[in-house]
Formats: C-alpha cells, structure tokens, sequence
C-alpha cells in the first residue's frame, strides 16, 4: 500500500507540475495575441518602414519557455514509468502502440507551437527602418498565430497528461501476494500442537480401559 500510494502521488504531482506550467503558456500566448503590432503601428519613411517592439515578444519567449519544462517534465516522467513498468503480455502491444502514438502526437504539436510562437514573436522584436524582419521589408504577425500556438498548447498538454495514465506502474501498484501463504502457514502452526496432544492422550485412554 505504501509504495501504490506513493506511485499516486507522484503521479499526480507530475500531472500537476505539467498542467500549471501548460496553462501559463496558455495565458501567454492569449495575452500575446493582444499585444501583437498591428498594421496601424507601421511607419514609412519613403520606402524604408519600421515597427515598435511590443510586449507579444516577452510573451511568445516565455509561453515557448513555460510550454518546454512542461513537455521535458511529462514526457520524461511517462518514458521513465514506461520502462519501469511491467505490463502484462497480452496488453504489452496495444499499451505501446497507444503509448508511442501518445508521444509522437505529443512532440508533433509541441513543435508546430513552438514554431508558430517563436515566429510571431519575433515579428514583435522591432523592426527598424532599413533593417526589418526580412530582406530590410516589415512584417506584421497575422491575427490569430498566437491564438493557433495557444490552441496546440492545450493540445500538447492534454497528450502530454495522456501519456502519464498510458502507462501504469504495475511494479508499484501489484500488492505482495505474502498474506494469503501466510494464512495456510499460521493454521498448520496451530493444528500441530492440537494434534500433538491428541496422540498424547489417546495412549493414557488405552492404558485405563
């Protein structure tokens, strides 16, 4: 009991750790969809154009921050109770097929977000007048990039906690077997000396008759 229990809590701590650090990327990157520049912030100096920095960079670097610990802690926790546990032959092939697709999803998405927020955000860096986000042109983040790599976190997060319930640490949660050899063991230790005085008297009874 003391080692399920263990088992659980870890689990849930783990589950906890990756669901905080998930949200926070949430709420990053939806704050970060507001603070973006905008087409009205570009300003044209003959054919040379420039954009202000804005809060969306310090946002999109902190989601991809918050959104890494969150994937590094899930998914290395999940790997490291898949290898720990022992899972039964008859379900081994379909818990890792569902563990492996859980994964790959896992990291698909997490890349896709990561991809969307560092570009976006870097959009946001500033933009100065000659020198802009590519070949010397400005470029504005389109509406919804940030609510895109929003979205992928959530999807990321919920395959992520997927993976830790994919695999169960049966190592862990398999109670010791000892109490039911322990019963057999205990009653024979009893009857022994019952028997034991049953043969005592049986011979002082023959010898009266």
């Amino acid at each position: 009991m003391g080692k399920g229990s263990r088992g659980v809590s870890c689990r849930s701590a783990i589950c906890g750790i990756v669901a905080l650090l998930s949200a926070t990327a949430f709420a990053c990157s939806v704050a970060a969809e507001f603070r973006k520049v905008k087409d009205k912030d570009v300003k044209l100096d003959g054919s040379l154009c420039s954009l202000p920095r804005s809060s969306a960079f310090e946002l999109g670097v902190a989601a991809i921050a918050f959104l890494f610990v969150a994937q590094l802690v899930g998914t290395s926790a999940a790997v490291t109770t898949a290898y720990a546990a022992k899972p039964r032959k008859s379900a081994a092939a379909r818990g890792r097929a569902a563990f492996v697709a859980l994964l790959a999803l896992s990291w698909l998405s997490f890349a896709v977000a990561v991809i969307l927020l560092a570009t976006a955000a870097s959009m946001n860096h500033g933009q100065r007048y000659g020198r802009g986000w590519m070949d010397g042109d400005c470029y504005v983040a389109r509406n919804g990039v940030f609510g895109a790599a929003a979205a992928l976190v959530v999807v990321t997060a919920l395959t992520t906690l997927g993976l830790t319930f994919a695999t169960e640490p049966t190592a862990a949660m398999a109670p010791a077997p000892a109490s039911p050899a322990a019963a057999p063991d205990a009653c024979a230790s009893r009857t022994h000396p019952e028997a034991a005085a049953a043969d005592a008297e049986q011979p002082g009874g023959r010898s009266k008759q």
